[in-house]
């Protein structure tokens, strides 16, 4: 029998909550189950609206229906299943705004989505925001933009606070509003959105601030960098978003800071990539025009191959790598080396330069190679996209505006699609035709130029699986030019230098227990943001930003596409802070270099249970403080990404688990860790275990894992009872303490 703790059943046939007023079906009504409840309070400090407290007397929740509003908060955060709320979400509805739909497409490249266009809409709809205590808004972001904070300044009319927040975690909140994909991200992972309802608007809000109020520049401080006592030099490859980012992160800390751009402007998607119509040139190039006044050196038309990395290296205390995936995927079928085959980066980076200066269909061509004498077509009309994502629909978008026919294909499902729904929804109310469960087979020429794509159809029955070509009759249609738009790789000849790259986004193990406590991970987002698992898309963005705090090798570090491969602008942008924050905090010189390194820093991580293997820790680490080592002793659940960037050396410890007739190895906690830890660039590694029968091969494991990760495992070592005498400090003297004091004494020898 399950017992209720919200109310008696009331003569009309309603149920009294626990103040003793009847619910109706006009609110919602919250019953706690009395058997699943532990106390735990996780539903009381999560609740928005301070509907649900403590019975003192029994040590279970109870609830008060009059200060529900149905957000089901406590549903998604109980961690025993002891709630459930019926009845609806009390939330205002939506602010739609109503996009631009152009009266003449043809050379039209004003802004598609609007903002918010007034303070009574943006006062209406920050209303709405219910100020989450451990909003799952913020996890969603990749930025983790403090949502719920900035929301606030808005509806206090404080734009200048709403900045100040956001730049805690963004520079491109101006780009960000526009072109993130907030269903997948913070909308998604609203409260609201989580609870099957409508999402606060919050790129919209976001939008509103810097349509209203400039984004500030870059603060430049004359402080030095306080480990080295000079300033420190970073040379970064690229331009785009993560470079953006880790840019503004130096020069606002004081570094020198010098900027290599292969192209003749800056920006790299933002620049290029992104239409006007979507993302307005005077947004795209803010950024940078802030950044050169605050100081940042930018080399343009300066492309940096892998061989040039030893010079930037000894010219530059630490190098990034944010160069992005530029090179466009192309198909290998029959016929894809045909006159009038191109690629997404050529339309797209003509047709901005076009549509800029407002040539028309004849310039556009001329731009791409198709407008001169000798066979082929004389005039350009039907253009066949292959892909269906966002590239895709930028280029099919950009054609229609220069009054060509678009027909794009993809052989995904259109339910599995890659492509934006609602940016799905924006192409084809412009006349692009997009079919799905289709791919090229064959492309056939007339007189060296392509006149025909052979597409075949494609079956698709989930989204984990690949599409599978079927036999029947394929469709043939005339095509005048090819425009291959399904995504981008980066260059392999980085591969060497970036061993392991790009890093799959996948969270090994169980999630941290913030994140599952979070309740982000218990729904998916609603069908107003198209069903995204926005739980699972979050936490595995973590594992991108754990390694761009993190180098490749010494002094060389890597953000962005160029770490994880094609991913969004905000992503990008944040890992450049990130692995900025990280060679900061590092503070590295290049050999000769002026500035003082400073002491050198150890890590001594652990995992203990009972006790040994902490003291075992602290005594090992007393051999690294004597030589003047600077040392931070941390249980591995406490340790984050720059705590591990920072560190010269690592000293990790755990308890072996098991018992001698059977599996013996590291703590399953360890080895949680071990599997979770991004790629260590070379760093230097001691280990060692404590036991209580035998260690067996606990220290292989650990030392195989680290290895897998890029580490160096220079010693390790196991300590048993022998060693670990509670009552005989000479024991520890002979065991830990010595192990420390030589792991100290040869690694501090071996140090540049």
């Amino acid at each position: 029998m399950t017992l209720l703790a919200t109310g008696i059943p009331g003569t009309d046939g309603s149920t009294a909550n626990c103040t003793g007023e009847a619910s109706t079906a006009v609110r919602p009504h919250v019953t706690v189950l009395v058997d699943r409840c532990a106390g735990c309070q996780e539903c009381v400090v999560r609740c928005p609206t301070g509907a649900l407290g403590m019975d003192s007397h029994r040590w279970v929740a109870v609830a008060e229906d009059a200060l529900c509003v149905g957000c089901r908060q406590c549903v998604r955060t109980c961690p025993f299943s002891s709630i459930t709320v019926e009845g609806p979400l009390l939330v205002a509805e939506r602010v739609e705004v109503e996009e631009a739909r152009p009266e003449h497409l043809v050379g039209d490249v004003d802004e598609i989505r609007r903002g918010l266009g007034s303070w009574e809409e943006a006062l209406a709809e920050s209303a709405r925001c219910l100020a989450c205590p451990d909003p799952t808004c913020v996890r969603g972001c990749p930025a983790h933009n403090d949502i719920p904070a900035f929301i606030h300044a808005v509806a206090e009319r404080n734009l200048g606070e709403a900045h100040e927040v956001l730049r805690r975690t963004s520079v491109l909140p101006d780009t960000c509003s526009r072109v993130c994909n907030q269903a997948a991200q913070c909308e998604g992972a609203c409260t609201w959105s989580l609870a099957g309802g409508t999402p606060v608007a919050i790129g919209r809000l976001e939008r509103f601030v810097c349509d209203n109020a400039p984004v500030p520049p870059p603060r430049v401080s004359p402080a030095v960098v306080p480990t080295t006592g000079s300033e420190l030099s970073v040379a970064v490859v690229g331009a785009g978003p993560a470079a953006i980012g880790a840019a503004w992160e130096l020069v606002e800390a004081g570094a020198a800071v010098t900027v290599y751009e292969k192209d003749d402007r800056p920006g790299g998607l933002l620049g290029w990539g992104i239409p006007d119509f979507t993302l307005p040139e005077a947004v795209a190039g803010r950024p940078w025009e802030q950044l050169t006044r605050a100081g940042v050196v930018l080399h343009c038309r300066t492309a940096i191959g892998p061989g040039d990395l030893d010079g930037l290296l000894a010219e530059n205390d630490a190098v990034l790598l944010a160069h992005g995936t530029s090179l466009p995927l192309r198909l290998p079928v029959p016929g894809a080396d045909l006159n009038g085959v191109t690629d997404a980066t050529t339309v797209l980076q003509a047709g901005k330069d076009i549509l800029e200066r407002g040539g028309d269909v004849a310039d556009f061509l001329s731009a791409l190679g198709l407008s001169g004498t000798g066979p082929g077509p004389r005039t350009i009309s039907r253009v066949l996209v292959l892909g269906a994502g966002n590239t895709a629909m930028d280029v099919a978008r950009t054609l229609r505006r220069m009054d060509l026919s678009a027909v794009c294909i993809d052989w995904l499902d259109e339910q599995f699609a890659l492509v934006r729904p609602d940016e799905l929804t924006e192409a084809r109310a412009e006349g692009v035709d997009v079919r799905f469960s289709r791919t090229v087979t064959e492309l056939r020429g007339e007189g060296g130029w392509v006149g025909h794509a052979v597409l075949a159809h494609t079956r698709q029955r989930s989204g984990s699986e690949q599409p599978k070509t079927l036999s029947e009759q394929p469709d043939v249609i005339s095509v005048d030019l090819v425009v291959m738009a399904m995504g981008y790789r980066a260059d392999p000849a980085f591969s060497e230098a970036l061993p392991g790259a790009p890093l799959r986004r996948e969270a090994n193990g169980l999630p941290d227990r913030r994140w599952m406590a979070s309740g982000i991970l218990a729904n998916s987002a609603s069908e107003v943001a198209f069903s995204n698992p926005v739980g699972t898309l979050a936490l595995g963005r973590e594992v991108g930003l754990w390694a761009a705090a993190l180098p490749f090798r010494d002094r060389l570090w890597a953000a962005g596409d160029a770490l994880v491969g094609p991913s969004t602008v905000v992503e990008s942008m944040t890992q450049g802070r990130r692995a900025a924050r990280a060679i900061m905090a590092a503070g590295p010189r290049a050999p000769g270099g002026s500035g003082h390194r400073g002491p050198r820093r150890v890590l001594v991580a652990y995992e203990s249970r009972s006790g040994h293997t902490q003291r075992a820790a602290e005594a090992a680490a007393g051999g690294f403080s004597e030589r003047g080592d600077q040392v931070r002793i941390l249980p591995i659940s406490k340790v984050g990404p720059e705590d591990l960037a920072v560190a010269d050396f690592l000293l990790v410890g755990s308890w072996v688990e098991g018992l001698v007739v059977a599996r013996v190895r590291p703590a399953k906690a360890m080895r949680t860790w071990l599997a979770g830890l991004p790629r260590l660039g070379a760093k230097p590694v001691g280990i060692f275990c404590t036991y209580a029968v035998s260690p067996k091969g606990t220290l292989a494991v650990m030392r195989r894992a680290f290895e897998a990760k890029g580490a160096v495992v220079v010693a390790e070592a196991a300590f048993g009872p022998g060693e670990l005498g509670r009552d005989l400090p000479e024991k520890w003297e002979s065991g830990p303490v010595a192990f420390g004091r030589e792991l100290a004494h040869q690694t501090g020898r071996a140090r540049r």
